[in-house]
């Protein structure tokens, strides 16, 4: 690995404070790929070989049943998948796949599990990682089970403005089916939820979308601090 990879990766909470020995341990075992897109790296159902550390890229993590498939979540730089099955060393519930092309670090489960039982620090950031995610997942519960499509809408709306410097604009950063996957809803039901939301100051221009005011927005998702979790605007 390239030393400012090896920096990127370290600053992540779940390696920040870990023993700088066990660190470089992690690393020496771990294989850094590059893939282009639409290429699955893992399955659900099979066993969790690696932790995956998405580098540069996008990653979508989806599950299917019979004909039907969902997007769970898709994933940007820098961020791991999935840390639970890797600790339980068991199989995935979820499969990932590339959006785009992609460096991968994959450190081997084994390694992983045997840096946790011997590094009390690394520990402590893995049960602090997981209740996060744990916490994640029920603010998404939540927002998929008391809010309708177009609040849902306004929600995610919301919160990339903020992530994308809160200028009155934003770039859709997936397209609009696997968005309405995302959300819980139909393509046709996305559709009717940004024509709603066209009443109330929003312009749409394929993945580019305009926004009066925030504020209305945040009101439109009946803005729930016990839901959301706006992030800081981004400053450049």
């Amino acid at each position: 690995m390239r030393d400012e990879d090896s920096q990127i990766v370290r600053k992540l909470d779940l390696f920040r404070n870990m023993d700088e020995a066990r660190f470089e341990g992690l690393l020496n075992a771990a294989f850094l790929q590059r893939f282009p897109e639409r290429v699955v790296l893992i399955q659900e159902g099979e066993p969790s070989d690696f932790l995956h550390i998405v580098i540069d890229g996008s990653v979508e993590l989806f599950a299917t049943l019979a004909h039907r498939e969902t997007t769970l979540t898709v994933l940007s730089p820098v961020s791991t998948f999935i840390l639970a099955a890797v600790l339980k060393d068991a199989i995935y519930l979820m499969s990932a796949r590339t959006r785009t092309p992609s460096r991968i670090l994959m450190i081997p489960s084994e390694n992983v599990r045997k840096a946790m039982a011997e590094d009390a620090a690394f520990a402590r950031s893995i049960v602090n990682e997981l209740a996060t995610c744990y916490r994640g997942v029920v603010r998404n519960q939540k927002n998929l089970k008391l809010r309708t499509g177009v609040e849902r809408l306004a929600s995610y709306l919301a919160h990339q403005h903020v992530r994308q410097g809160a200028n009155g604009r934003l770039t859709l950063p997936i397209d609009k089916r696997t968005l309405a996957s995302m959300l819980g809803m139909t393509p046709e039901n996305l559709s009717r939820a940004f024509a709603a939301l066209r009443r109330n100051g929003v312009t749409v221009a394929g993945p580019d979308i305009m926004i009066d005011s925030e504020e209305t927005l945040i009101e439109l998702a009946r803005h729930a601090p016990l839901i959301d979790n706006f992030p800081e605007p981004h400053q450049d």
